[in-house]
């Protein structure tokens, strides 16, 4: 039988085999302190100018945007209370891009409606990417047919890697799922640039699309999504304006935190852009989008968002809503879900709902 002493050192050994070596590394890292808020409103809008610009350094040197004429329609279905018409584009980069545009019928170039950009998630689900505006893999409802019949235009389109996208990177077919991710972020690195800022450019090339569409009104755009795809939306508010609100269900998550929980394993590849940490943390990405409403719903109990980052996050990016005043009254909200991990409730589609007929659709 093992003495006392023998059982608590096989306990202690274990709990350190289990342990992350997060002080370890960071101690022997310098990495950037939380974000300092400035004291005026003037001051924040030129650190706010400078990080942008950072983080577009950060992303890499991407390609050019191709233009709007690029996009084809190359499908159309009357689903009734909407068109559903499927998209394409050559996004300049060596791939055909596509995805669905959802126009309800009582948009028209006389009658333009408010319009969603919709970013789907990961997942692990590499076969899904846009089809997610069809099903209800990620989401309480088919988001898709869902916003339109609210009367949103809707555009979604498969991510790098994802839906049609899926086996179409440089090693072609025989590298599928997370084995294409990884051939991609290979490639773009070395390229110079990022898979996330080809992400990102590509998501920024469906909105340049979508606010040029009659049917749209592009001073009521707004973005959305859960998981990566709320990763998409907080960095789309972070470097253009033109979004005008935003809801982001899970991945609100502070780098630090994560790194302290030991939960870098909770994000591919796709989520990292070398440099970051020298420069900011989170917060600095998602206080460029103030004044503009932002929602953020998260599960204190998802791993890939330690709670205490998620707490930090909106105390530090509420102080930079402050100094806009009376004019950001309501924009910003940090709603954590006791008991909920990664997961989108019924009741937070419902608040999604809300905060976009709030924010953008009224004029």
């Amino acid at each position: 039988m093992r003495t006392t002493a023998a059982c608590l050192f096989l306990l202690i050994t274990r709990m350190q085999a289990t342990e992350p070596n997060a002080e370890a590394w960071l101690g022997q890292t310098k990495i950037a302190s939380a974000l300092k808020v400035p004291a005026s409103l003037e001051a924040w809008q030129q650190q706010q100018g400078a990080i942008r610009a950072k983080l577009n350094e950060l992303l890499g040197d991407l390609p050019p945007r191709p233009p709007v004429s690029a996009f084809q329609v190359i499908a159309k279905e009357d689903k009734g209370a909407y068109t559903l018409e499927t998209i394409q584009f050559d996004n300049g980069a060596g791939e055909i891009v596509k995805g669905f545009l959802f126009i309800p019928k009582t948009a028209t170039a006389q009658t333009q409606a408010p319009a969603i950009l919709y970013c789907h998630w990961h997942g692990g689900q590499y076969d899904i990417g846009k089809n997610e505006l069809l099903g209800t893999n990620a989401t309480p409802v088919a988001p898709g047919p869902a916003l339109a019949e609210a009367g949103y235009v809707v555009l979604g389109i498969d991510a790098p890697c994802f839906g049609e996208r899926n086996g179409q990177g440089p090693d072609g077919p025989q590298q599928k799922g997370g084995a294409g991710e990884m051939t991609a972020a290979k490639f773009h690195l070395w390229a110079g640039r990022t898979l996330w800022g080809m992400i990102v450019r590509d998501d920024l090339t469906a909105l340049d699309y979508l606010c040029s569409r009659p049917e749209v009104d592009a001073a009521r755009v707004g973005v959305t999504g859960i998981s990566m795809g709320s990763t998409r939306s907080w960095w789309l508010m972070a470097l253009d304006d033109r979004p005008r609100a935003a809801v982001c269900v899970a991945c609100m998550t502070r780098y630090e935190e994560l790194i302290r929980a030991g939960m870098l394993k909770s994000h591919g590849i796709y989520y990292f852009v070398p440099g970051m940490l020298k420069h900011f943390d989170t917060e600095a990405v998602i206080a460029l989008g103030a004044p503009r409403a932002m929602l953020f719903m998260t599960g204190d109990q998802d791993g890939g968002s330690p709670i205490e980052g998620v707490r930090r996050l909106g105390e530090i990016v509420s102080q930079v809503y402050a100094l806009h005043g009376e004019a950001a009254t309501g924009h910003f909200q940090n709603v954590i879900y006791p008991g909920v991990g990664h997961d989108y409730l019924p009741e937070m589609w419902e608040k999604t709902l809300k905060w976009m007929d709030q924010w953008v659709t009224s004029p």
